[in-house]
């Protein structure tokens, strides 16, 4: 199946794109520049797309991205310290993110004969992020279809909607994804923070898989006391 991959650059969506390239037809990564303050992960992405030698479209929705006000994201408010399944992590929410980018790479597909879109929304999401829970994904693949009704066939691919990080990491090393060359970090400095909910959670993941993470971390063992806290509630 012709299936097209929203990549962000970051370890879900590169190992994403890795295992579509084996499992079915890549035919593109999609990725959008909203000003997010972790730019820098569009250089991961494009990595990503010339190691699969295929195309990549960076999309502009910064105009879009400066009127969705209010996220750690895009905003001068600083990104919290934690794990993701703190309430601080609200303040990273960009409000309707997945839904847009979702829109636009649907067109995409469309306009390109692509049979199915890709994203890499999962479990571990569903908390902070109401446009990564099932209930979305499943109401958004019904609205396109009714979008594109005579037009285009397009389905939409979630196969960790339901699963961990852990798991991706997991299904990721299978398919030799390079997980040295993805970025999570919502800091976006010179290595991982280590410390913001994304660092926390990808450290947990390699952690729980049981894989060595290759990624160089400010502060490494931050994740540990950021896990005792949530478990603790």
């Amino acid at each position: 199946m012709k299936t097209i991959v929203i990549c962000s650059g970051g370890l879900d969506s590169v190992s994403l794109a890795h295992i579509v390239a084996n499992e079915r037809q890549l035919t593109r990564l999609v990725s959008f520049d909203y000003g997010q303050r972790h730019r820098k992960e569009l250089d991961y992405a494009a990595l990503c797309a010339a190691h699969l030698n295929v195309p990549h479209d960076i999309i502009d929705l910064r105009g879009i991205g400066a009127a969705l006000t209010g996220s750690a994201l895009t905003d001068d408010i600083d990104v919290p310290d934690g794990h993701y399944a703190e309430e601080s992590m609200r303040i990273t929410v960009v409000p309707n993110r997945n839904a847009i980018m979702l829109a636009v790479a649907f067109g995409v597909a469309a306009a390109n004969g692509d049979q199915a879109v890709a994203t890499a929304v999962h479990g571990g999401d569903h908390f902070i992020y109401p446009d990564c829970r099932p209930a979305f994904t499943e109401a958004f693949e019904a609205m396109q279809k009714a979008a594109l009704d005579g037009y285009a066939e397009v389905s939409l691919y979630t196969p960790f909607v339901h699963r961990t990080k852990a798991c991706i990491v997991t299904e990721g090393a299978r398919y030799n994804t390079p997980f040295a060359q993805t970025w999570s970090c919502y800091k976006g400095g010179t290595d991982h923070c280590g410390r913001c909910g994304t660092c926390v959670e990808r450290r947990e993941a390699f952690h729980l898989a049981d894989i060595t993470d290759p990624t160089t971390y400010a502060d490494p063992e931050y994740w540990v006391e950021a896990i005792a806290r949530k478990e603790l509630g």
